[in-house]
This record gives structure tokens, sequence and C-alpha cells, in this order.
């Protein structure tokens, strides 16, 4: 599983952030984008989930 963050989507929220700081990363601007190249562990694929169902502008999606 990969979590991927758009970029033009996003309006830095970061409740993404705040659920999962082990996947997501906030820039300068406050804007979030995923750690590295997304990979999910395991153990983190619920708070993954959490994330996706939590951001207001639906910028953040999973591939399975």
């Amino acid at each position: 599983m990969r979590v991927k963050v758009d970029a033009e989507k996003c309006q830095g929220h970061n409740r993404c952030f705040s659920l999962a700081v082990e996947l997501f990363d906030v820039d300068d601007y406050g804007y979030a984008t995923e750690i590295g190249d997304g990979e999910v562990p395991s153990d983190l694929e619920d708070k993954a989930r959490l994330a996706v169902a939590n951001c207001p502008e639906f910028a953040i999606s999973l591939e399975e």
C-alpha cells in the first residue's frame, strides 16, 4: 500500500500529519507530502486509511 498526496488539492489543514506523522511530512509552506515513496508499513495501514478519511480536500489517495 502507498499513500499519495495531490499537491494541487492540499490546502494545508495537516490533519493527515496530525493523524499519521510516520507517513506524512509538512513543507515550509504548511502543505502535506508523503514521506519517501509513500510506502505504508502493514502496521500503519489503519492510520493511512484514517488520514485519507479525514482529509477535507480529498487530497490523499491510497494505492493497494
